[in-house]
């Protein structure tokens, strides 16, 4: 496991989220799926009508639709559906602060300025569509880490506990390639501070896993991070605390989660409608792709 950097204890332990101290920022959001936070308080967000919505630190804020190249004339408005058309969904900072975005509903790793023009980066890998490309990240290299959950389309018929046809891609000066593959629908990822490791949000599998990375951007010596079954509801995001802590939110049961540098599993918040979160994990346990219905 990793070492936290931080001395003394770790200030997860015995403590739970208090639902008062909770504030909320920004309105009107539509399927925020990933934020990025600027040093001056300005906050992007995900935004499912085609494009991102802008925040600034007094609250006021903004709708950046995108102006698409020849792929996709987009619109405010225009997604009506988390099945089909455009859902910008994992957001990273490109090098000049244009924005890359993971278009779950177009399969598309796009580009962003922050006046809304866009423009496709990659659209297929070995000459094969992508997938439903869920998320993106830039690291010190500035190289670019996109995952894809599945190839299945809609990719709902892809939530179950059988299928592993995830994958994690990078883009470096060699052009894009598959670096690891065989994954329960590939969700969200994250480097440690060191960039050694990358650690993977495995959403149909219950679980983190992680895995070396090697010089060349290769990844290798695959291993579960933390319990091997997470609980109720499945992972979608993560990302680390200054102690080495992974927090994970966990859909489906509204639940906090995170897993210690020990490796273990605490859970910080949970809000969910028991009723619906039985249904959903009766469905997921069968093995049949849950409906819908019970995922909406």
């Amino acid at each position: 496991m990793i070492s936290a950097n931080p001395k003394g204890p770790n200030p997860l332990r015995d403590w739970h989220l208090d639902l008062a101290d909770v504030r909320t920022i920004g309105t009107d959001l539509q399927r925020p799926e990933c934020i990025l936070a600027e040093p001056d308080g300005t906050l992007w967000s995900a935004d499912a009508r085609g494009g991102v919505m802008k925040i600034m630190a007094d609250g006021t804020q903004e709708l950046i639709t995108q102006k698409v190249d020849n792929h996709f004339d987009l619109d405010a408005g225009q997604a009506d559906s988390l099945l089909y058309g455009t859902l910008p969904n994992g957001l990273a900072f490109a090098a000049n602060g244009d924005i890359l975005i993971s278009n779950f509903g177009t399969d598309l790793l796009e580009v962003m300025t922050r006046a809304g023009e866009t423009r496709t980066l990659y659209d297929s890998i070995d000459g094969q569509p992508m997938g439903k490309v869920n998320f993106v990240l830039r690291d010190s290299k500035n190289r670019i880490w996109i995952t894809v959950s599945t190839k299945i389309n809609p990719w709902s018929a892809a939530v179950r506990n059988d299928i592993d046809d995830g994958y994690i891609a990078l883009v470096d000066d060699k052009g894009i390639r598959i670096v690891a593959d065989g994954l329960a629908f590939t969700n969200e990822i994250r480097l440690d501070a060191n960039e050694e490791w990358m650690y993977i949000a495995e959403t149909c599998g219950k679980q983190v896993s992680r895995m070396r990375v090697l010089d060349d951007g290769s990844l290798t010596d695959y291993e579960i991070y933390g319990p091997s079954d997470l609980g109720k509801g499945l992972i979608d995001g993560l990302a680390f605390d200054a102690f080495g802590n992974i927090w994970l939110t966990m859909i489906f049961a509204d639940r906090l989660v995170a897993i210690t540098p020990d490796g273990d599993a605490l859970t910080l918040f949970e809000d969910g409608d028991a009723e619906a979160t039985e249904n959903f994990e009766r469905e997921f346990a069968s093995g049949d792709t849950v409906s819908f219905e019970t995922l909406a």
